[in-house]
């Protein structure tokens, strides 16, 4: 416990400055380099799980997604009329995971065909690249594009921050000292609904929090907090699926107290398209 509390004492400020003060090509950067190390103990996971995953190709590509997420973040279009648009940021606009995401599996085939690999482990490996890059690098990329938005893109990221690390710390404590029922015993023994009730408590009160400090509406705030800590805990159920089929506690030891990047990241994973995909909503009215 106290090395949890020491690592989060060191980072979290650390995280804050970066985001809110940072640039975000030092915010993409940063956040590339976090993915990478998470999908680096995925292929580990997978690994022990027989499943040897194309991790060069995999890997470049997903550098691949946080670099057009960024760009993709740092253009905005306006209309002027029926037939007039104008773009700032160029770069960007001609910016697409889609074509990441095609490039990966155009990739993934001709890999599979040339390989010396034994055929029984073509598929398994596409299969490993393909959740590695769908279900670690895609959604967290999402922190790159949201943070590169103007003005309220670092408020937006750090409400998704937020929400994350207030609700796992309720969901500690409540779960530690009024947890009985399992949630989910067969993944996680020592999560209980009570601490997922306390999870979600703490998620609403950064949503109050952060509308007050906005000076928008509540209701955004508030139900966008519920939907983003209901993705964020099963972010969390999912990496712990991922750990019982390999066989293992952590993901990594990266993290004193915390495991590896990919323990510590599993809930933002699914969180953070959550709140990029509210940020309309969030910031209504707002110039």
């Amino acid at each position: 416990m106290w090395k949890r509390i020491a690592t989060a004492a060191v980072l979290i400020p650390i995280v804050v400055i970066l985001v809110y003060w940072g640039p975000p090509w030092l915010v993409a950067l940063l956040a590339g380099v976090v993915g990478l190390l998470a999908m680096i103990e995925f292929f580990k996971l997978a690994a022990q799980m027989g499943m040897r995953a194309f991790r060069a190709w995999t890997m470049v590509c997903a550098a691949g997604l946080f670099c057009v997420q960024w760009l993709l973040g740092a253009t905005d279009v306006h209309w002027l009329g029926t037939n007039i648009e104008v773009i700032r940021g160029l770069p960007g606009a001609y910016a697409s995971c889609e074509v990441v995401l095609l490039a990966f599996v155009f990739g993934c085939a001709l890999i599979g065909i040339a390989s010396r690999a034994p055929l029984g482990d073509v598929l398994p490996g596409i299969a490993a690249s393909a959740a590695a890059l769908t279900f670690v690098a895609w959604p967290f990329s999402y922190v790159a594009r949201m943070d590169a938005r103007p003005r309220y893109g670092p408020v937006l990221v750090l409400f998704a921050l937020a929400i994350v690390w207030a609700g796992d710390t309720t969901a500690y404590f409540v779960g530690k000292s009024i947890g009985r029922v399992k949630m989910a015993p067969a993944l996680s023994p020592k999560k209980t609904w009570e601490g997922a009730a306390g999870n979600m408590l703490g998620s609403l009160i950064v949503g109050y929090c952060f509308a007050r400090w906005q000076g928008g509406d509540l209701t955004p705030w508030l139900v966008t907090a519920a939907l983003a800590n209901v993705a964020g805990q099963a972010g969390d159920l999912i990496e712990s699926a991922y750990k019982r089929g390999a066989g293992v506690k952590d993901s990594g030891a990266l993290l004193p107290g915390h495991g590896g990047m990919l323990d510590r990241i599993d809930s933002l994973i699914l969180a953070v398209p959550v709140v990029w995909l509210a940020a309309g909503w969030l910031l209504q009215g707002r110039p």
